[in-house]
């Protein structure tokens, strides 16, 4: 059977190569920056803010996603440093693109005078909306993919079109389509956090939470069935506690552990962060409603530090009604009272012309009379 394969490279000028891979990252970072625009919209906060914030947050995620790569793999590097630049070879960390990202968004958006809570709530669907497209540079690739499967497993089961069965068709053996799982994972995801930043319930900084909880779970079951995770040799109890105990509703569902070469590590970093993730996620919720500190909630409006700025408003929450219907009530009540006033005004303009008409006693003065009591009625 021959296998389609899709070329990385989309075209090339001169030696200048554009690939896939990198205009797939650039159009989930698109969409990304698109929808935090929208939501700023409904708080007043100007879209060059989200401008700004992308085009410092996307080198520092590339940054980050290389130090955390690199550093997990120093054995390969120590002795060719100059390798640890050819980010075009492959060989970056999603969590370590989270922090830098983080790192640079926490110095950014405090110079602007803003809450990093509020603004990485916004941002939140953001995150998974750029995942879920990038994930797709990766099946372009031919790369984090998960252990060989049978073709009848993606094509029965799964149910697969043929351009991605072909596509995981490497070197002759099919292989688990984890870029797909996580994508599809993300997009139920994001649903979850639109729905519930609409919720009067949620407090500021958790849907920034919950979107680290969920990609965390979701992160968890699909990093074991890869092939190319970063590990380290951990606790011979701990390691079976991960692999065994905590993935078990994977093996029920007929998936298998993808390969992990015991001389390299038995504990996979990306399955141990998650969990700690997920509980250290859950428990800041806790402590911060505890506590006192999420007192402000995510509909609440977003309020600059900086000198000379105000409050922003806030389109479509509760209290704009509010405050529209207490600003129609007074006005309904003023009308019967404004009528009376305007009689009045009348009817002294109506005896200021009488009293201008009356030297010569002649028409004028009944003349005016009806014309006055027709304006009463």
């Amino acid at each position: 059977m021959q296998t389609l394969l899709i070329d990385p490279v989309v075209f090339s000028i001169g030696s200048l190569r554009v690939h896939w891979y990198g205009l797939i990252l650039g159009l989930g970072a698109l969409v990304g920056l698109l929808l935090a625009i929208r939501e700023g919209k409904r708080f007043g906060i100007p879209q060059e803010f989200f401008m700004d914030l992308v085009l410092l947050g996307v080198p520092s995620a590339i940054i980050g996603a290389r130090i955390y790569y690199v550093a997990f793999k120093w054995e390969d590097y120590k002795d060719n440093f100059l390798d640890v630049f050819k980010t075009w070879n492959g060989g970056i960390a999603i969590f370590g693109a989270l922090i830098g990202a983080i790192i640079c968004a926490l110095i950014f958006v405090r110079r602007r005078g803003y809450s990093f809570w509020r603004i990485a709530d916004i941002c939140a669907p953001s995150l998974l909306a750029g995942q879920i497209i990038g994930r797709w540079g990766n099946f372009v690739n031919q790369e984090a993919y998960g252990g060989p499967v049978s073709e009848s497993f993606l094509r029965g089961q799964l149910h697969l079109p043929d351009f991605i069965v072909n596509q995981m068709n490497v070197q002759g053996v099919f292989h688990h389509p984890t870029f797909l799982y996580e994508s599809l994972w993300n997009l139920v995801g994001i649903v979850i956090l639109l729905i519930l930043r609409r919720q009067k319930f949620l407090r500021a900084g958790e849907l920034f939470i919950g979107y680290f909880i969920w990609y965390s779970i979701g992160r968890f079951f699909i990093e074991a069935v890869r092939t190319d995770s970063l590990a380290f040799q951990g606790a011979a109890g701990l390691a079976d506690f991960i692999n065994n105990t905590l993935w078990a509703p994977m093996t029920w569902m007929g998936f298998e552990l993808g390969h992990l070469d015991p001389a390299y590590g038995n504990i996979r970093i990306s399955q141990l962060l998650s969990v700690l993730i997920v509980i250290g996620g859950i428990v800041l919720i806790i402590v911060r409603r505890v506590t006192g500190r999420a007192n402000v909630r995510y509909l609440d409006p977003i309020v600059s530090t900086k000198t000379g700025a105000g409050p922003t408003p806030e389109a479509d929450l509760q209290t704009n009604k509010a405050a529209k219907s207490s600003a129609q009530a007074p006005v309904k009540q003023d009308k019967p009272a404004a009528e009376p006033a305007e009689t009045a005004d009348k009817s002294s303009l109506t005896q200021v012309q009488e009293t201008e008409v009356k030297p010569p006693p002649v028409e004028d003065t009944p003349a005016i009379k009806p014309d006055t009591e027709d304006k009463k009625e």
